[in-house]
């Protein structure tokens, strides 16, 4: 496998940091965005001389443009980059303040795409690379109780399909990566919850928060593994636009992409009363 050189954010735990482990394994370089100097250290110690550490917040703008356009001079040209960091919000749709919707969405949506845009150019410029995101199982399903996450990863999910379809034609692959329940601190450090409780909501939301903080620590999902089906479809000709993680994740994804489709079809006479007699087809 010809050497790689990698952009991951969000590498001090979890996901991330099992996508760069499984890259270095496989010899690639790695650069990897943690938010301290403690971090940045531990990092590097992992694999001396192909992890290189960088702190960055990805919702500073700027502050994203720099590092990528540092790295692409100090390290080299990126051939992946995966926009990793995120943290998930619980509390139904009526608990969750506004200003906690739009931190959620700063974070998981613009904090990625501001990733993405920075890599994109130099990649469109080389003809060849290949950017990821990190979205979720419920980027393609909603569970009651994360309408927020859920949101915002349904939002990342649209940006990068249509991404996909735009860069195709310089060499670029975009593929989604839809993690189910994975044994990470996910579902407890990077877990939030909307401070305001609203008892009528207790009967449904209740026994899922409880059963979510059951089995953390006893995910299904392996994020070793995870790490190295990511790095396997990085070296493929023609990799995924979407790669679901997990079991339960297809199962849950399969199910809910069902129900869209049954929704479709036994509605589909209704729909197409709405049509001119006349008219030009998209």
């Amino acid at each position: 496998m010809q050497q790689q050189k990698w952009l991951i954010t969000g590498v001090s735990t979890g996901l991330g940091r099992a996508f760069a482990q499984a890259a270095m394994a496989a010899g690639h370089t790695v650069v990897g965005t943690v938010r301290s100097e403690e971090d940045l250290r531990v990092f590097e110690e992992l694999k001396p001389g192909y992890a290189h550490g960088r702190i960055l917040d990805v919702t500073d703008d700027d502050a994203v443009s720099s590092v990528v356009a540092e790295v692409e001079q100090s390290v080299g040209p990126l051939d992946v980059v995966v926009a990793n960091a995120g943290y998930g919000l619980e509390g139904t749709f009526e608990e969750t303040p506004l200003a906690e919707v739009r931190r959620q969405f700063e974070v998981n949506v613009f904090g990625a795409v501001a990733t993405l845009r920075a890599a994109l150019p130099h990649m469109r410029q080389r003809r060849h690379g290949h950017l990821m995101a990190v979205t979720s199982m419920g980027g393609l399903m909603a569970v009651p109780g994360m309408s927020a996450y859920c949101g915002s990863k349904f939002a990342l999910e649209g940006i990068l399909e249509a991404l996909g379809k735009e860069v195709a034609q310089f060499g670029i692959n975009v593929t989604a990566i839809e993690p189910g329940s994975f044994r990470t601190d996910w579902a407890g450090r990077s877990m939030t919850r909307a401070a305001q409780s609203i008892d009528d909501y207790d009967e449904l939301f209740a026994p899922i928060r409880e059963a979510r903080q059951k089995a953390s620590g006893n995910q299904l999902g392996n994020p070793t593994k995870a790490g190295d089906a990511v790095v396997h479809i990085a070296s493929v000709e023609q990799p995924p636009a979407h790669l679901v993680l997990g079991s339960d994740a297809l199962r849950l994804v399969t199910a809910a992409r069902t129900a869209v489709d049954e929704d479709i079809r036994a509605w589909e006479r209704l729909s197409r009363t709405t049509d001119f007699a006349e008219g030009a087809q998209l």
